[in-house]
């Protein structure tokens, strides 16, 4: 997921497809194999993933 040292991760999304998050966007604290509820926004790069939350 997001590596705090470096400030920033990837999620897997259904399709397969990594989506860019940068840990400024995630609430609270996730890990690998958690499963995230996410919005799509457009970075300068590109799309990333915006206000991250862990689902129940």
């Amino acid at each position: 997921m997001v590596n705090r040292t470096k400030g920033y991760g990837f999620i897997e999304q259904e399709d397969g497809e990594d989506l860019f998050v940068h840990k400024s966007q995630v609430e609270g604290e996730i890990r690998d194999g958690d499963t995230v509820e996410y919005e799509i926004g457009e970075g300068p790069k590109g799309p990333n993933a915006v206000n991250v939350k862990k689902t129940e």
